[in-house]
């Protein structure tokens, strides 16, 4: 497996999380037993994780510019 699919795997995932704590957080006001503190910490996990898949991304695609250029030449 390549870097840019471990990325982009990566970013679905830490999508999913988000998304699942968002929607725990919209279901709180009527259910008691949601930890909302917990919920923000995930929200924000899941910010960096995403964040670091975009890096690698953006990585690789400077990578890939710097091989693309030695070819050129």
């Amino acid at each position: 497996m390549d870097a840019l699919s471990i990325a982009r795997g990566g970013l679905a995932a830490a999508e999913r999380r988000f998304e699942t704590a968002a929607s725990r957080i919209a279901q709180a006001p009527g259910d008691e037993t949601i930890d909302l503190g917990r919920e923000m910490v995930e929200m924000v996990q899941a910010k960096h994780h995403f964040s670091a898949n975009l890096k690698v991304i953006r990585f690789a695609d400077e990578m890939w510019k710097s091989l693309l250029e030695i070819q050129v030449r």
